[in-house]
This record gives C-alpha cells, structure tokens and sequence, in this order.
C-alpha cells in the first residue's frame, strides 16, 4: 500500500512541473528531486509510474469535491439541483485546468484508457454515493453510466470555457442534466405502459433482475457482479 504522506508530497512537487511536461516520467522524476524523495521510495508509491501520479491527482479533487458536499445543506436543492451542484463543486476543486487537461491527454493514449474510465466511474460513484443513492441493482450501473457521460461532456466543455465564471460551463450543464432528467421522465412513461410493463416482465426481466451492484472488496472501480448460474 503507498504512503499517503509520500504521495501527497509528490503531487505538491509535480502540480508545477505538470502544464510543461504533462503528467509524464520527467515531472515524476522532477516532483521526488523537489520533494526529495528517493527513487526506491517513488517507485513504491508509483508502482507504474507518472499514470499513479496522475490517478493520485484525480482522486484529490475526489476527496476534495466530498469533502465540500458533506460542509454543504443540499436539502433544499432538487434533486437534479444537488447533482449539478457536485459535478460543479467537483471541477471547481482543480486549482489549474492545465492539470487536468494533460491528464485527459494522458488518458487518451491506448494503454491508459481503461485507468481514465475508471476514473471518472468512480468520481460519478463518489457523487451518487454522497447524494444517499442506494440502489444495488441495474439502477446502480444506469446512474454512474449517465452520470458519467454528463461528468465527461462537461469537461470538455469547461476545458475550453473562457466565459466569466464559468457561466457558460454552468449553463451546458444543466443543459445535460435536463436531458437526462427527460430520459428519466420517458423511462418512467415506459413502465407506466402496460404493453412495454409485459415485455420487460417477461424475457428481460429474469436477466436484469441477477444485475447486482459491486460489495465490499469489490467496488473499487467499474462494474460490479452477476448472480446468474455460474
């Protein structure tokens, strides 16, 4: 297990380094030579390198997001009002949008585009967990997945915002959550349909009912367990 001290370290000596040379070898190289920490100790903490480094990075602002959701009272918000609320409280926790820019860039290339996914699941499972989502079912899956393609659009949007406060950024936003919410308001028409009711009862519904969310050990990134005949 790395050292959270070390790591924290790391990050602090590399955020300088990152907007000239990415999230790459020469700053986690630069980063422990600032730091002072010695290589042994960084290949600990970074078993496969500067893409550690980079996922450290995400889950800062991870740990940050949450840490304001929790000193906040959402319950007079709507419900689509909190969401907004924690994928905005979640961007404004970067101090510099280069970091995150290079790290999309990171996460781009083939061998580290599964390490980006995850990432960004597991930012949209922090928020549903934090807003008192329960689900454990094929309601857990939906949630995260929409909630990750709005998180995802978002990003790059905010990345090329210059708008004053980002309003713009704000306002595409709520955009996104609309259509989910309308998404949401059809799924819901669906199961009042007594024709669509019967069709789900019958061939899809033995299948999504053994849909079961990630436990325990489990639910340290992407989907999660089927309970169907092994």
């Amino acid at each position: 297990m790395s050292d959270p001290d070390l790591m924290t370290r790391l990050l602090a000596a590399a955020k300088p380094h990152v907007p000239f040379d990415g999230w790459s070898e020469a700053t986690l190289r630069a980063a422990a030579d600032d730091a002072g920490i010695a290589p042994g100790l960084v290949a600990a903490v970074c078993p496969r390198g500067a893409v550690d480094l980079a996922l450290a990075y995400h889950e800062e602002g991870d740990r940050t997001m949450l840490a304001r959701l929790q000193e906040t009272d959402l319950g007079a918000l709507r419900f689509r009002d909190r969401v907004a609320f924690a994928v905005r409280a979640r961007l404004e926790a970067v101090e510099d949008r280069e970091l995150v820019r290079r790290g999309m860039t990171l996460f781009s290339l083939p061998p580290y585009a599964a390490d980006g996914a995850r990432a960004v699941w597991r930012t949209c499972d922090c928020i549903w967990t934090a807003l008192g989502d329960t689900s454990d079912d094929v309601n857990w899956y939906t949630k995260r997945a929409t909630l990750s393609a709005v998180y995802g659009a978002t990003v790059l949007y905010w990345l090329g915002d210059g708008s004053e406060g980002h309003a713009r950024t704000w306002a595409f936003l709520d955009r996104r959550i609309e259509d989910v919410m309308q998404i949401e308001k059809l799924k819901a028409q669906a199961r009042d349909n007594r024709m669509l009711a019967g069709l789900m009862a019958g061939p899809f519904s033995g299948v999504l009912s053994r849909i079961r969310a990630p436990q325990g050990a489990q639910h340290t990134g992407m989907p999660g367990r089927w309970n169907g005949p092994k």
